[in-house]
């Protein structure tokens, strides 16, 4: 029988193979009713609630379509009886933004909640960090 550390995992590499192949249903299908968002893009104040959170990965499926990449570095896993957190570090980016930055990665944190046995996403936060410009 698997552990929840495991059972955590797979939900996520199966939500990251659903961003990238574009598969909204397989993206929600582990959110929670009450997801909240963090994003790269507007708005500063998040989403919130499974519409919103739905209504986010069009834009990004066409950005993506154009030949961007959206892959797991490295994943971990905290799991407790019912919440669990994870954080992740993703290459996300076309061919040519990877190439001008190839060390950059994508910053992915998420809280999950197990319900009725099953574990769900409640937040979600993506992050780049700022450039040396800053």
């Amino acid at each position: 029988m698997k552990d929840d550390q495991e059972l955590i995992r797979e939900l996520i590499e199966r939500w990251a193979a659903a961003v990238h192949a574009g598969d909204l249903d397989t993206v929600l299908a582990d959110h929670t009713e009450d997801i909240v968002m963090f994003d790269v893009p507007p708005p500063q104040d998040g989403v919130r609630g499974l519409d919103a959170y739905r209504a986010t990965w069009p834009p990004f499926f066409e950005w993506q379509a154009k030949g961007a990449r959206f892959d797991i570095v490295s994943l971990d896993v905290t799991a407790g009886a019912d919440v669990a957190f994870a954080h992740a570090l993703l290459r996300c980016g076309t061919p040519e933004e990877l190439a001008a930055a190839p060390g950059t990665r994508l910053r992915l944190t998420l809280g999950l909640r197990k319900e009725n046995g099953r574990w769900t996403v409640a937040h979600e936060h993506h992050s780049f960090p700022l450039g040396d410009e800053q």
